[in-house]
């Protein structure tokens, strides 16, 4: 695994016009194996009962992952594409901001599999868990 662990700048622009700008999410820093983000709740981001909508959360975390995934392919991958998520909600918010840390806990040549924590910024306190494994892609001979 080569280290291509750009700054966060360098992230964010990755989402510009794509679903993470859409939801405000800022990549706020990374590592070889970590990668933490936040965003602010909006009322757009919000189920129709008040609460933060699951999808929101969700995208969040994955979205981390995923950068993270990209920072760590193994030399001559192509890329990497989620090939199963998994999401444990633990409460909710209906405002402030929200942060993500995920974690690489393997990285392999044919898959990753990442962690996150997604939890309320203002408390700590969490909102849901995550794991998703990525397939890592090869080009084609």
């Amino acid at each position: 695994m080569a280290s291509k662990t750009p700054a966060p700048d360098a992230l964010n622009k990755l989402g510009v016009g794509r679903l993470p700008d859409l939801i405000g999410m800022e990549v706020v820093g990374a590592t070889d194996d970590t990668v933490d983000g936040r965003l602010v709740v909006r009322p757009d981001l919000l189920a129709p009962n008040g609460f933060l909508h699951g999808a929101t959360v969700v995208a969040l975390a994955d979205t981390c992952c995923g950068y993270g995934s990209f920072n760590t392919l193994p030399d001559g991958a192509s890329g990497f594409t989620t090939i199963e998520l998994k999401t444990n909600f633990l409460s909710t918010v209906r405002e402030g901001t929200i942060h993500c840390t995920a974690k690489a806990l393997h990285l392999g040549r044919s898959t990753q599999l990442w962690d996150a924590v997604v939890t309320a910024a203002d408390t700590g306190r969490p909102i849901a868990q995550f794991r998703c494994t990525q397939l890592v892609l090869w080009p084609r001979p």
